[in-house]
């Protein structure tokens, strides 16, 4: 399946734009990294990835690190 975010940047404006109730940290979260130009660590992969799941969006594959 192709990815469906070109970016982080992307698949958290999703997330920030789809509807789902975020807590404060995990829109904290997201803000940063639509702002946060550096790459992810594993740590926020995995809650970026948590975070689209329990929102029923697709997961962001292909996330290399620097």
């Amino acid at each position: 399946m192709a990815n469906p975010y070109a970016t982080h940047h992307e698949a958290a404006l999703a997330l920030l734009n789809s509807g789902t109730r975020l807590s404060r940290r995990a829109g904290s979260f997201l803000g940063q990294l639509v702002v946060d130009p550096a790459p992810m660590t594993p740590a926020q992969e995995d809650w970026l990835s948590q975070l689209l799941e329990r929102a029923g969006l697709p997961a962001f594959e292909g996330i290399n690190h620097a």
